[in-house]
């Protein structure tokens, strides 16, 4: 059985691993990402020096990256993090470097491939994965196909406009359901500053029944779920897989089934007696590793 080697970049970290042609992560491991203002070269090196412990062991390099991919020929279009990553042709850098097949594919679109392949939306044809990170990205399985779209920005949820009466805000953009609007509304009720708080404190607040957490909690999952049920009266999907870092806290996902199960009271379809489908919500199989897992499936199975 093959081995491949594959990287997650990430704003913060870039995780690496060793995964089995059949998804079995074998090793894996992380370091700090390069500085903002790090040169294509530096960037690089880097992979080079992640690379060296396993040089002969790799059949071929598979990378998740954030931004606007051309996956189709190895480009990074648009990266918000790594300028010197733009319109960088991944792909043919790293196989003139290692002289392995590479591929280079989104990240929320990896998630997506994940959990097609092996995990939460194994078995179903139309389906979307939803991460909840910084922002809010993702990927759209459509007729047992990823579907990427004429520019590679299909799954990119956080650029829809959620309020058309005040589309010059950020809030107005299906962004602010970052893990940021959850602690901006939990700050709200506190009246604390938001930059005092991270995921892991709200959480512990939701966990341990804190009223103020609570209810932000809810009113948080209450927006996330329309915004899901309106996706889904768009594409009428099988299931919908929730990801990112939070996305681990059982509390979310109640929260988000309560919420999905109270539109009917409020919906004016429903309360005409108009039967509408309802989102399914679960939660991605593969958490954190979803990138590295679906980054492999692009170079096995898509990757020319």
């Amino acid at each position: 059985m093959k081995n491949y080697l594959v990287f997650d970049i990430g704003g913060t970290a870039i995780k690496y691993a060793v995964v089995s042609e059949d998804a079995e992560i074998l090793e894996k491991g992380s370091v700090p990402s390069p500085k903002r203002d790090a040169s294509r070269e530096e960037f690089f090196d880097l992979l080079d020096s992640l690379q060296k412990p396993y040089e002969g062991r790799y059949a071929g390099i598979a990378v998740s990256a954030p931004g606007i991919i051309d996956s189709v020929n190895g480009v990074i279009r648009v990266i918000g993090a790594f300028h010197c990553l733009r319109m960088c042709n991944v792909k043919e850098i790293l196989e003139e470097r290692f002289g392995v097949p590479a591929s280079v594919e989104n990240d929320g679109k990896c998630a997506a491939l994940a959990e097609y392949w092996k995990g939460s939306l194994k078995g179903h044809e139309n389906g979307a994965v939803v991460v909840i990170g910084t922002a809010v990205g993702g990927g759209l399985i459509l007729d047992g196909k990823l579907r990427r779209g004429n520019d590679f920005f299909a799954g990119e949820f956080s650029c829809m406009c959620t309020n058309i009466n005040e589309p010059d805000i950020s809030k107005s953009y299906w962004c602010e359901l970052g893990t940021y609007g959850l602690l901006r509304r939990i700050a709200a009720r506190t009246g604390e500053p938001v930059e005092s708080l991270s995921g892991k404190e709200a959480f512990r607040r939701i966990n341990e029944g804190d009223a103020d957490a609570l209810a932000a909690l809810k009113e948080y999952t209450d927006r996330l779920a329309m915004q899901i049920f309106s996706v889904n009266i768009l594409l009428d999907l099988d299931l919908f897989c929730i990801g990112g870092g939070i996305s681990v806290q059982p509390k979310l996902i109640e929260s988000l089934r309560q919420s999905i199960s109270e539109i009917p009271s409020y919906n004016p379809d429903f309360r005409a007696g108009t039967i509408l489908p309802l989102p399914k919500a679960e939660v991605c199989r593969f958490g954190n590793d979803a990138n590295l897992i679906g980054a492999l499936y692009h170079l096995l199975y898509e990757n020319a």
